[in-house]
């Protein structure tokens, strides 16, 4: 029997490398292209959880590949702060999160050649050090902050400034790895 297929549904090098971390490379990697809007009134877990439900729906396989997504939400409270674009963004972020504790999210979606889907959800807790305004904009500087939920990357810069994690150092880089590990393992892929 052929070992399965594994199509990654994002274009997040983070992801690719921290599945490497497993010992897993995708035999493809297919971006999907979803609407990321949260609804009106949706908490951050079922923004999470719907996302990366969704990514992994939106993408097309051949019968017999499975499809793994994932999606990563910081949170305020019940604020789902975005995926910064703007430096005005990631500023206002790390305003609001300095001195304070945030989540981050992140939740897998494996989709099986049958069209069945298992999902997992990674719960963090992190908390920020107080940001002086030069340490956000040096920061800043660095650009690291482009296209991040909340504005920061653990995996860079950021992680000098954060006082303490609960939780799983990989799920707030973007890709649980005790989460990923245990739906890829039930699905038949072999991991040491």
């Amino acid at each position: 029997m052929s070992a399965p297929k594994l199509i990654l549904a994002s274009a997040s090098p983070r992801r690719r490398d921290l599945l490497a971390r497993l010992g897993i490379a995708p035999d493809d990697v297919a971006p999907a292209d979803i609407d990321e809007t949260p609804h009106k009134g949706e908490l951050p877990r079922d923004y999470a959880a719907r996302m990366a439900l969704e990514k992994a729906q939106a993408v097309s396989a051949d019968g017999d590949a499975h499809i793994l997504a994932g999606d990563t939400v910081v949170a305020v409270g019940r604020r789902i702060l975005p995926k910064t674009e703007t430096e005005d963004e990631a500023r206002s972020c790390l305003k609001l999160m300095s001195g304070r504790r945030h989540v981050v999210l992140s939740a897998i979606a494996l989709r099986a050649p049958d069209g069945s889907i298992r999902t997992r959800l990674s719960e963090n807790v992190v908390r920020f050090k107080v940001l002086s305004d030069e340490e956000i904009a040096s920061y800043l500087a660095g650009g690291e902050w482009r296209g991040k939920a909340g504005g920061y990357a653990i995996q860079g810069a950021a992680e000098g400034l954060i006082q303490w994690i609960k939780g799983s150092h990989s799920s707030v880089m973007g890709l649980p790895l005790y989460e990923t590990r245990a739906l890829l393992k039930s699905a038949g892929f072999a991991i040491g």
